[in-house]
C-alpha cells in the first residue's frame, strides 16, 4: 500500500487530520528553510529522530498511524500519508500541452557587458538582505582557476540569455512550431503560471522558473557553434521569501555538457540574487584534441545554414542529441528544480540534422520536419515528465523532511497536469526527459483497448544508439535519464486516440514498487496516484506534406576504447548510514539525512564539496564500478562530464540490454545491484561530480567531488575549494583528500 497519498475516497476526518499535520509540519519547514531553526534544534527538540526523519508524532507527521487507518487486528499500524492534491473539479485530457518555449539566439555583441575569459568582478551593492557591502556583478568564481576554459580557441558565437526569476505571465511564448502544429495554442495568448487553466495561478514564490514562466525552455544548439548562457539571479534576496522551499542561490548545471569544470555547475560554484554567471558552453565533440583533429570527416559536423556540413574535429561516435539543464545548488538542487529550475537542449548535428529531408549519405534523417534547413521541431517533440503536489491552495508543495524521496501524486508533462496533444499521421520523434525527484517511469503506449503498441527507441540519455530498438514497453527510466522514441501514428485512422502510460508504481521515493501490467496500470486499482494514463494523443488530419523521416538501422556505433589502456579502476558503493568525516562549517554537508557514498572500501562518507574522492589522470581511461548498497532502494547514479560505456550489469556483460549498449551519462543500479562501465578523461579540467539523481538522495549526502587536471596551470591538484558569498568568492584549501583518490 502506498504511504505517500491518502486516497481521494478517504473519510472527512481522516483527511482533516491528515491536513491540519500538513500544515504544522509545513510550519517547521518553512521555519527551518528560513533559517529560523536549525536542524540541532529540531533533534533537540525531539521533532527529528537520530536517522534525520520527522519523528512520528500525531498532529505533526500525516504518515503516523491514526484511528482512521486501522490495522485491522485491533491495532491502528498503517501509515496513511498526506491529502490529496485538489483538482478543482479538472478532468485528466482537457488542456493541449503546450511545446517548450524556445529561448532566442542572439548576437554575442547583444550582452552588456560583454563576457570575459575571467568572472567580471565589476563591484555592485549588495542588497541588505544579503549582507549589504559591495559585491562582484558575476558570480563566477574569479581569477584564472576559474576562468573560461580554451575561450579564446572556441569563442562565443551565440548568446542565451534568460533570468531565473518568480512566477509571473508569459507574454513572449515561442514554440518553435505553427500553433497547429501545437495543439491550437496562440503563442500571442498571455499563459499565466497554471499547472491547467482550472488551477489556481501559482503566486511568485511558488514556482520559480527560467524566466519566471511556462512552458519549459528549450535551447537549439549545433557542434562547433560555442553558446554563451548568461544566466541572471533575479530571485528574492530574502531567502524567507521562498513559500517554504527552494534557495534562492543556484548553480546551473548543463547536464553531460563536454566542456570545462568552470562552466559544468558546480554544486559548490553558486551565485546569489542581482548577480549573474556567464556558462561557456563550446559543444565541441569529446576527442577534439586527439581524433579527427584536422576535422576531415563529415560525420563529425554540424548543421549549415544553406543545409550542408561545417565540419568539426573530434569524434564522430561522441556525438550527441538530447541534454537538459537544470540546478546543482548544493544541498538543494532536489527543491530548486522542483520548483522549476529545469530546461531542455537539443544539439545539432551532422548526423542528427533535424532535417528529415536532407538526403546526403550523412544525415540519419531522423523525424523532424524541412521547413529549415536544420532544427526543425515540427516532428520532433521534447517531452518533460515530473511528477507534483499541490497544497490545499492548489499552491506548489514540497516536503523537504522526507529524505527518502519525494513523491508527487499528480502527473505532468511540460508543466501541464495530464493534457492532450494532436498529432499527424505521420512518424514522430518524443525526447522524454525524467525530471522528476524521485519517481521512476516505466513507459508505455496504449489504444482505445488497452493494447500496448510497438514503439522504436533510438536513444537513452544524450546518445543516439547504435542501432534501435522495438518495444512494446520502455525500461524504468531513472531520474535525468532521457529516452527518445520514434512512434508512428500514419497506422491509425483520424478521430483515433491513444496514451501515453506510466506502469511503475511506487510505494515510497526509496524505489519502484513494482512494473505493472497495461491491464493492472489502466485497472484504477493501483496505490500510486501517478501509475495510469498522463498524456493523450489525438490523430486529427493527415500530414500536410509526406513523412520523409526514417529510421535507419544504423546509427551512431560506440567508440572504439580497445587501444586505450586502463590505468585505473575504481568502486563506489551507494548506501545509508554514512558519516560526516569534515568539519568545516562552511562546506561540511549540513543536511540530516545519511546517505553517503564509500569509494574505494574508505567508508561511507556524508557529502563535501571540499573533500576530494578521485582523481583520474587526464589523457587516460578507467573502469568505474558502482554498487548499490542495499536492496531496499534504488539509485539512478550520474557522472558529470564524460560518457561512458557500461562494460557489466552484475558483473556480467550478458545483463547489459540492448537500450544500455550505447553511451550514457546516468546509471541505475537496480535494488542490490551493480554496474560496471569505462571512460576516458581529455579535452578539458577542473572539478566535477558523481552523485544519485534521485535528488533527494544527493542532497541529503549522496554526492562526492571528483577531478582531472590538464597537465598544466592553472590546474594543480588538488584544486582550492570555491566559497561563495555576495560580496565575493574567496577559496580554501579542500576539507579532505581521500588516500585513494590518486
Amino acid at each position: 500500500m502506498s504511504t505517500s497519498y491518502l486516497p481521494r475516497n478517504a473519510s472527512r476526518a481522516r483527511l482533516r487530520e491528515a491536513e491540519n499535520a500538513r500544515q504544522n509540519r509545513a510550519e517547521i519547514v518553512k521555519a527551518l528553510s528560513h533559517g529560523q531553526v536549525s536542524r540541532r534544534e529540531l533533534f533537540k527538540w525531539g521533532l527529528f529522530t537520530a536517522a534525520g526523519l520527522l519523528a512520528p508524532i500525531g498532529g505533526l507527521n500525516p504518515f503516523v498511524p491514526a484511528a482512521h487507518a486501522s490495522g485491522g487486528g485491533g491495532g491502528d499500524t498503517i501509515p496513511t500519508g498526506t491529502p490529496p492534491s485538489p483538482l478543482f473539479g479538472v478532468q485528466p485530457f482537457s488542456q493541449p500541452m503546450p511545446r517548450f518555449d524556445v529561448l532566442a539566439r542572439n548576437a554575442v555583441s547583444t550582452l552588456n557587458p560583454a563576457p570575459s575569459a575571467q568572472a567580471n568582478q565589476t563591484q555592485q551593492a549588495v542588497d541588505p538582505a544579503l549582507g549589504g557591502g559591495f559585491g562582484p556583478i558575476e558570480g563566477r568564481p574569479p581569477g584564472a582557476i576559474w576562468a573560461h576554459q580554451k575561450f579564446t580557441q572556441l569563442p562565443p558565437q551565440v548568446a542565451i540569455e534568460v533570468s531565473q526569476a518568480q512566477a509571473t505571465t508569459n507574454t513572449t511564448y515561442n514554440p518553435g512550431v505553427a500553433s497547429s502544429l501545437n495543439s491550437g495554442i496562440n503563442p500571442a495568448s498571455p499563459l499565466p503560471l497554471k499547472f491547467h487553466p482550472g488551477f489556481p495561478t501559482q503566486s511568485p514564490n511558488s514556482v520559480w522558473t527560467f524566466n519566471g514562466t511556462i512552458p519549459p525552455k528549450l535551447v537549439k544548439a549545433r557542434y562547433g557553434e560555442a553558446i554563451l548562457f548568461r544566466h541572471h539571479n533575479r530571485l528574492p534576496a530574502d531567502v524567507t521569501q521562498n513559500n517554504g522551499f527552494g534557495r534562492n542561490t543556484i548553480s546551473t548545471h548543463e547536464h553531460n555538457g563536454h566542456h570545462g569544470a568552470e562552466n559544468d555547475g558546480f554544486t559548490g560554484a553558486y551565485f546569489f540574487p542581482g548577480q549573474f554567471y556567464d556558462y561557456h558552453w563550446p559543444v565541441v565533440l569529446a576527442g577534439m584534441n586527439s581524433v579527427n583533429t584536422t576535422a576531415t570527416d563529415p560525420r563529425a559536423g554540424s548543421p549549415s545554414d544553406s543545409g550542408g556540413i561545417n565540419k568539426v574535429p573530434g569524434d564522430w561516435h561522441e556525438t550527441m542529441s538530447t541534454h537538459w539543464f537544470h540546478d546543482h545548488m548544493f544541498s538543494f538542487t532536489a527543491q530548486n528544480v522542483y520548483k522549476g529550475n529545469a530546461g531542455m537542449m537539443n544539439i545539432y548535428s551532422s548526423l542528427d540534422r533535424g532535417n528529415e529531408g536532407l538526403n546526403d549519405g550523412v544525415n540519419l534523417r531522423l523525424p523532424s520536419g524541412t521547413a529549415n534547413s536544420w532544427g526543425n521541431l515540427d516532428y520532433d517533440v521534447n517531452l518533460m515528465l515530473a511528477d507534483k503536489a499541490f497544497d490545499a491552495n492548489g499552491q506548489l508543495f514540497f516536503d523537504i523532511f522526507n529524505f527518502d524521496g519525494f513523491l508527487g501524486d499528480l502527473m505532468t508533462v511540460n508543466l501541464a497536469y495530464k493534457p492532450f496533444f494532436e498529432v499527424e499521421r505521420r512518424k514522430y520523434r518524443f525526447r522524454i526527459l525524467n525530471a522528476a525527484v524521485s519517481r521512476f517511469f516505466k513507459i508505455a503506449i496504449a489504444d482505445a483497448s488497452g493494447n500496448e503498441q510497438p514503439m522504436i527507441q533510438i536513444a537513452n540519455d544524450g546518445n543516439l544508439f547504435p542501432h534501435p530498438v522495438t518495444l512494446m514497453e520502455l525500461d524504468e527510466q531513472g531520474i535525468a535519464e532521457r529516452y527518445d522514441i520514434v512512434f508512428d501514428f500514419s497506422q491509425y485512422t483520424v478521430g483515433t486516440k491513444l496514451w501515453m502510460v506510466n506502469l511503475c508504481q511506487h510505494d515510497n521515493g526509496k524505489k519502484p514498487e513494482a512494473d505493472l501490467t497495461m491491464a493492472q496500470a489502466l485497472s484504477g486499482t493501483a496505490t500510486d496516484p501517478c501509475v495510469g494514463k498522463f498524456l493523450e494523443f489525438r490523430i486529427v488530419r493527415d500530414p500536410a506534406q509526406p513523412d520523409q523521416s526514417q529510421v535507419p538501422a544504423t546509427m551512431i556505433p560506440n567508440p572504439d576504447l580497445s587501444a586505450i589502456p586502463v590505468t585505473r579502476q575504481r568502486t563506489f558503493q551507494f548506501g545509508g548510514s554514512a558519516s560526516q568525516t569534515t568539519n568545516n562549517p562552511v562546506t561540511a554537508y549540513s543536511g540530516s539525512g545519511s546517505w553517503g557514498i564509500n569509494t574505494n572500501n574508505a567508508g561511507f562518507k556524508k557529502a563535501d564539496f571540499g573533500r576530494l574522492s578521485a582523481a583520474p589522470k587526464f589523457g587516460t581511461r578507467e573502469i568505474w564500478t558502482l554498487q548499490n548498497a542495499g536492496g531496499g532502494w534504488d539509485h539512478p547514479i550520474h557522472i558529470h562530464f564524460e560518457e561512458g560505456q557500461i562494460l557489466a550489469r552484475n558483473g556480467s556483460a550478458s545483463n547489459v540490454p540492448a537500450w544500455e549498449q550505447g553511451r550514457k551519462d546516468v546509471y541505475r543500479l537496480r535494488p542490490g545491484g551493480s554496474v560496471t562501465l569505462t571512460m576516458q578523461f581529455r579535452d578539458w579540467g577542473g572539478m566535477f561530480m558523481e552523485h544519485c539523481h534521485n535528488t533527494v538522495h544527493e542532497d541529503n549526502a549522496m554526492l562526492v567531488r571528483w577531478e582531472i587536471d590538464d597537465g598544466g596551470t592553472p590546474f594543480l591538484r588538488p584544486l582550492p575549494t570555491p566559497i561563495p558569498r555576495a560580496q565575493g568568492v574567496t577559496f580554501i584549501q579542500p576539507d579532505e583528500i581521500e588516500s585513494t583518490a590518486f
